[in-house]
This record gives C-alpha cells, sequence and structure tokens, in this order.
C-alpha cells in the first residue's frame, strides 16, 4: 500500500486537525463537520494528482483550448455514519462520481473490550474497471476497511483503490496494508501511535460519527 501521510509537512490540514482534536472546538458539531469536510477536499486535490487524464478540446467565446481532463470512472463510498462529511469533502470536486455507501458498527458483546464489525446495509453501482474512493475518518484497528473490502467483492473488481482518512493508527494502517492490493494508496491527514484497549486512537479525536452528528444510543 502506498501511504501519502500529510502530517509529516505542515499545511493548513494542521489547522483544520488541530480544532478536530480540540476538546473545546468540538463542541460546535457543524464547525467539526466543516473541518473534516475541508480535509476531504484537499486530500481529493491530491489525490487527483494521481489519476488517468486525457486531452480534449473545449470551445470557449474565442477559439477553443486542448485541456488534460480526468478519464476515470469513480465511485466514491462513505462508510456510514461518520464517513458522510468526508464524502461531501470529495464530491465538492468529484462532482460527477458515482456514489456508494455501507453501514458498519462494533459490537462489543458483553460490553467486553474485543469486538467485531457488523455490516448491515451495503448500496453500490458495479466496481469493475472503476476507481473506488473508500472514505472513512478513522483508521483505528482497520478491521472495519478489512471487512468493508470483502463485502464489496459481490459488486466486482474495482482497477484502483484510494482510501481517504482523517485520522489513523500505526497498527491500523499496518494491518490494512497486509490486506489490501499492493497498489492501493491511502490518503490520510494525521496518524497517531497507539490504540487503547477497546480500539479507539491514542491520543486522537473521540468518536468522528458521535461529534459530526450526536450521541447514539
Amino acid at each position: 500500500m502506498i501511504v501519502h501521510d500529510f502530517s509529516k509537512n505542515n499545511s493548513i490540514l494542521n489547522q483544520f486537525m488541530s480544532e478536530l482534536r480540540d476538546i473545546d472546538i468540538q463542541k460546535d458539531a457543524m464547525r467539526f463537520r466543516k473541518n473534516i469536510e475541508h480535509i476531504g477536499e484537499v486530500l481529493g486535490y491530491e489525490l487527483s494528482k494521481t489519476l488517468h487524464y486525457k486531452n480534449k478540446d473545449i470551445k470557449t467565446p474565442f477559439g477553443s483550448k486542448t485541456m488534460a481532463v480526468y478519464d476515470d470512472q469513480l465511485v466514491v463510498c462513505s462508510v456510514l455514519r461518520a464517513g458522510l462529511t468526508l464524502h461531501q469533502g470529495l464530491l465538492n470536486y468529484y462532482n460527477k462520481a458515482e456514489n456508494a455507501f455501507i453501514s458498519a458498527y462494533r459490537d462489543h458483546s458483553n460490553n467486553s473490550d474485543s469486538f467485531e464489525i457488523v455490516i448491515e446495509y451495503l448500496a453500490s453501482p458495479s466496481l469493475n474497471n472503476k476507481t473506488l474512493i473508500l472514505c472513512d475518518p478513522m483508521v483505528a484497528s482497520g478491521k472495519t476497511l478489512v471487512n468493508v473490502l470483502k463485502a464489496f467483492k459481490q459488486h466486482g473488481v474495482p482497477k484502483q483503490i484510494h482510501i481517504v482518512a482523517v485520522i489513523g493508527s500505526k497498527t491500523g494502517i499496518e494491518y490494512i496494508n497486509r490486506i489490501f492490493p499492493k497498489h492501493t494508496h491511502l490518503w490520510i491527514a494525521s496518524i497517531d501511535d497507539k490504540l487503547s484497549n477497546r480500539g479507539y486512537i491514542i491520543p486522537g479525536l473521540g468518536d468522528a460519527g458521535d461529534l459530526s452528528f450526536g450521541i447514539k444510543l
């Protein structure tokens, strides 16, 4: 897997990440969502540099101009519910992309630290020979993305997979690196060192789904 870790260099992503982590700024859910959306836009722009392009003659009011435009068939998939705002950031740039949605949640049986990822819903077009962009804000243990990859097998084989994430753990990234195809790209704004016993990123930023949309039962 090819990892693009944008925390290694200073950029505007530092500002978005600092606000996402800040426990006081987190109280503003709209601002939290907007920061994730901005990160989706920035990472979507960086991702665009790896797409395939073709020349196209564009007519202007005063003549014509040959422009390079991307030629990939894109499918943007968000992992519900936390991935919705990241998905929107990508759609702001890839507004002609097809869309897919998949639900995934942690099942802590008897409130134990160990958990399984449960997937109950998937809506997707065919992925055959298309470029799949998976957007999940948090790559914690990596189990969610691995289960998502398994679920997509019934929808065809994409020619390329991109994972777009806000934050991840080294453990989770190492895990998905072993499972996903070698030519997969991971675009991520920040990577933290540790996971808690219950599989949460430390120091992380909390639960992105709850902070974006409210606490669930």
